[in-house]
């Protein structure tokens, strides 16, 4: 996707959206180890803030390894990044922590947040629930990016929304976190999701 094709007329300009059009608050969400840390750092025009800590023996019990067991580091508040997708629209980025014992930060990380972004793990689906069920409990608008690992077995689009009981007006795109490319272009999407639910919005009054 060309970022020069994506001018003014492709960015939110209607309701709440239209409000913070020069700045966005994006949450960047999803299970333990799903790459949220990698996305922030991958696409941030600026050197970004992480909260990473080295997994230690005493988080065997605690932190779920299961399909991540090289992991060697884990966050435990937020990760932080700026992204300008233009001119017009700079998107600051809070990467949530993960593990089930960090999940008391997230109320206080959602505030104020237009959007999201809930990574996907395809060979550990579970580890992203908890995560899309945040989403739909606080009303945040996201989608769904699966983020393709070496290992990863290719799965039709549908057969995973099924399977995460997505419904259908949630965008699901697929994406390799560690690529800038590849992670502006989920943005991307995110953005023109919310244009759109904006519009609707708007049409139904």
């Amino acid at each position: 996707m060309d970022l020069k094709g994506f001018d003014r007329s492709d960015q939110p300009s209607s309701g709440a959206l239209a409000a913070e059009s020069r700045s966005v608050k994006v949450m960047i969400a999803g299970g333990f180890g799903t790459g949220k840390t990698t996305m922030v750092r991958s696409v941030s025009d600026i050197r970004p803030l992480t909260t990473e800590e080295t997994l230690t023996q005493a988080s065997i019990d605690v932190d779920h390894l299961i399909g991540v067991a090289d992991k060697q580091e884990t966050t435990v508040s937020l990760d932080f990044g700026r992204i300008g997708l233009n001119e017009q629209l700079v998107l600051y980025l809070f990467g949530t922590p993960g593990q089930e014992r960090f999940w008391f930060l997230w109320n206080g990380l959602f505030k104020g947040a237009l959007g999201a972004v809930v990574l996907v793990d395809t060979r550990r689906l579970a580890s992203s629930f908890r995560a899309i069920e945040e989403m739909e409990r606080q009303d945040v608008p996201f989608v769904i990016a699966l983020n393709v690992f070496p290992d990863s077995k290719e799965h039709p689009v549908e057969e995973i929304r099924e399977a995460l009981d997505i419904p259908p007006h949630t965008p699901v795109v697929t994406c390799d976190a560690r690529d800038k490319a590849s992670s502006r272009d989920v943005l991307i999407a995110l953005i023109r999701h919310l244009k759109e639910r904006s519009a609707a919005v708007l049409e139904s009054r």
